[in-house]
């Protein structure tokens, strides 16, 4: 179905807000779920809603809870999350560090505990629109582990992102990549399971450690795993992530004692660096924009419209679902269900869904 990005972000926000008490927070996560939902990224979007729910009422997120900063070295900044809603702990952490960057031309956040963060594209953006490059090591400390090693048979750890964003110029956008360390991410196998589609040959592999292209490998007994993209390149990656978001930030990497039900926690490494630091910035634009030009203008190859870099991707997104977001058929059952969960009747929820 298809759904006005306004009418979902209400819906949401009331979901959310009933269930924390916390409304202000509730609107600023509906916020950022539905800006990942617009850039393509359903995985992020609001199909994560019945999570966060879940979260609270199993007490695992604590929709009161404050950034607390724990240590504040110049340029270096480390705070905790307490568990609290991610998008808006993970806001005020880069808010913190942003003021950090442009004190110093640099700033190191390490982020702990902090329920679900969301997109990390979202804090990369922010940092680039503040005008400074911005790298981003994350971890995920989930319920299960979702993640095979290269060359393991069983999971070992989450889908750990990366991302590092670039400031736009007047001729080139903002460039943004923004990738889980898994072939896909373990919430594009979930859209894929509950709307009865096959996810990309090899990206998941069965109990047995078997590649396949079916996702309910992944939420039906007996269980298998995401593959890390890239075979060990990714796995590489993946481990980095858990090392430096995790081990470094106090939140720990991936293990069975470090994992509690309902509950899932990213820690994060981000770096900010002023790209005027040594003088260079008109440089470093300029040979941006020509290099960007540069790789666009190869020809596409056979059935592709355009080459494509960083942040391409997202862009189509936000114009083709500018008026009307697609939401599968097992995500709205999932959001209709979480609605009456927390005191929403039929009305209610035409009132805020439009459906």
């Amino acid at each position: 179905m298809q759904i006005a990005p306004d009418s979902l972000r209400r819906f949401a926000t009331e979901i959310l807000s009933r269930a924390s008490g916390q409304p202000a927070h509730a609107a600023k996560v509906a916020d950022r779920l539905v800006i990942a939902n617009l850039t393509g990224h359903d995985s992020h979007g609001v199909g994560m809603v019945p999570k966060y729910v879940e979260g609270i009422r199993a007490g695992q997120l604590n929709p009161e809870a404050r950034l607390e900063v724990l240590s504040d070295k110049g340029p270096f900044l480390q705070v905790d999350g307490h568990f609290g809603f991610g998008h808006v702990i993970t806001e005020e952490a880069m808010e913190l560090a942003i003021a950090k960057a442009r004190e110093n031309h640099f700033a190191l956040l390490s982020l702990r505990n902090s329920f679900h963060i969301g997109r990390i594209g979202d804090w990369g953006e922010m940092a680039a629109s503040a005008g400074f490059i911005s790298i981003h090591y994350v971890n995920v400390l989930s319920p299960n582990a979702l993640v095979a090693p290269f060359g393991g048979s069983a999971a070992r750890f989450a889908t750990n992102p990366y991302c590092t964003a670039i400031p736009a110029t007047d001729k080139t956008p903002m460039t943004v990549l923004d990738m889980a360390t898994s072939t896909i991410a373990h919430g594009k196998a979930r859209v894929a399971y509950l709307s009865g589609k096959k996810v990309p040959w090899g990206s998941l592999i069965d109990a047995e450690g078997r590649e396949t292209d079916d996702p309910t490998v992944m939420f039906e007994e007996p269980q298998g795993a995401l593959t890390t993209f890239g075979a060990h390149k990714g796995f590489g990656l993946a481990m980095l992530a858990d090392l430096l978001g995790g081990s470094f930030s106090g939140g720990g990497a991936y293990l069975p004692e470090r994992v509690v039900d309902s509950r899932i926690v990213n820690n994060m490494l981000a770096i900010l660096i002023d790209p005027n630091v040594f003088g260079g910035a008109e440089a470093f634009f300029g040979d941006l924009d020509a290099y960007t030009a540069w790789v666009k203008s190869s020809p596409p190859a056979p059935g592709v419209v355009e080459v494509m870099v960083p942040g391409d991707p997202e862009r189509h997104a936000r114009k083709a679902r500018a008026l009307e977001i697609p939401v599968d058929s097992g995500t709205w059952t999932q959001l209709i269900d979480t609605a009456k969960l927390v005191g929403m009747d039929r009305a209610e929820i035409f009132a805020f869904a439009g459906s």
